[in-house]
Order: structure tokens, then C-alpha cells, then sequence
């Protein structure tokens, strides 16, 4: 499991103007909270926090923080036009606690053709220990054949993840190729005008 390392310092200025302050300095501000502790408002650097959340479920090691300082990304927020980060909600996380992801589901191989793919479920959402979860979870399409309708039930996960979703979820179908319906020859379009005129 992927763990970066942050800095990060405590955010004294609340409410709007200051969140824009902050950002404009290229920082983001950031709430950290879990464990039955008090919510931290923290700012957090731009740059290094972007490259970071590029990783799904990535786990940040905050520096500058006198305790509990590993956090999962919970909540993130972008501006909608241009992309940037507005806020993030991090949860604290301790070594050998279970938390709920959803991990990138890849599929690997190819159906049997002519079959035409269709995947339903592109993550899985399980249970699994916040120092252990998997960067994705593949599930093997090799020669499926028309028809084929896996379920959720059937990927195979890591040791020690347990499946949220429900079991019966699509993952994906393989149905046959659309045909296009073959134009009437020309003989045949006779033959039927011609009955028309009887």
C-alpha cells in the first residue's frame, strides 16, 4: 500500500476569504478527524497533495502533527471548471484497523469472440486493514463466452478483504455483436409486390 509523507501545518483562519488566502499561497485547506477526537483544521501543500491523490486510497503520513498523523483521503473537492483541489476531509487511521475502500476493479484477458464486452462494475467496495489495501483488484475475463454474467461474488479478493458490495452486482456481461438487419434483395421485393397485386 502506497503511504507519502506530508506536511502539514494547523489552519488558524476559518470561513471563506481565509480558504482562498490559502489557496492562493498553494495550499489546501484540509479537515482531519476520527477516532473520537476533535476535528483538525489543517492547510496542506497543493502540489504535493495533488501527485498524492493521483493514487486511490492513498495513505498520507501528515508531518508537523504531534499525534495521530496517518489519514485515508475521504472527501475531495475540486472546483468544477478548473480542476483544482478546494478541500479535503481526511480520516485517521491506526495500523491493524479495518476501513471500507472502494479499489479499481481491472479486468484481465479477453472474451471469447465474438462476444462484445460490457463491464457493469469498474470498483469493489471491501473491507480490509488500512495498511493492506490493494492498489486494484483483477478479475480473469479470459474466454468468456455470450452470455456470461459474472456477479461481484465471484472476484476473487486479497487475503483479508472482505466484499461490501452485494454479491449479486453485475461486474460485467458479454452479449453478441449488433447485426444489421439484411436489405430485402431485389427479387424479393418483387415477389411481394406482386402478391400485394393479386
Amino acid at each position: 500500500m502506497s503511504e507519502v509523507r506530508i506536511a502539514a501545518e494547523p489552519r488558524t483562519e476559518f470561513g471563506k476569504g481565509a480558504s482562498r488566502r490559502a489557496r492562493r499561497a498553494g495550499k489546501v485547506p484540509a479537515v482531519l478527524y476520527g477516532h473520537g477526537t476533535e476535528p483538525r483544521h489543517l492547510n496542506l501543500p497543493g502540489h504535493e497533495l495533488m501527485l498524492a491523490l493521483k493514487t486511490p486510497n492513498v495513505l498520507i503520513r501528515l508531518d508537523g502533527l504531534d499525534k495521530d498523523n496517518l489519514a485515508l483521503p475521504r472527501s475531495i473537492q475540486r472546483d468544477a471548471i478548473k480542476g483544482f483541489l478546494e478541500h479535503v476531509d481526511l480520516l485517521v487511521v491506526t495500523k491493524g484497523e479495518r476501513v471500507e475502500v472502494e479499489v479499481p476493479l481491472i479486468l484481465v484477458g479477453e472474451v471469447k469472440a465474438p462476444g462484445v464486452l460490457n463491464q457493469e462494475l469498474v470498483t469493489v467496495r471491501v473491507e480490509v486493514e488500512a495498511h493492506n489495501i490493494p492498489n486494484q483488484v483483477e478479475f480473469v475475463i479470459e474466454g468468456m463466452e455470450i452470455g456470461a454474467v459474472p456477479t461481484a461474488g465471484e472476484v476473487t479478493l486479497p487475503e483479508g478483504a472482505t466484499l461490501i458490495d452485494d454479491p449479486e452486482t453485475t461486474v460485467l456481461t458479454v452479449s453478441a455483436p449488433r447485426t444489421h438487419e439484411e436489405p430485402e434483395t431485389s427479387e424479393e421485393a418483387a415477389g411481394e409486390a406482386a402478391e400485394k397485386e393479386e
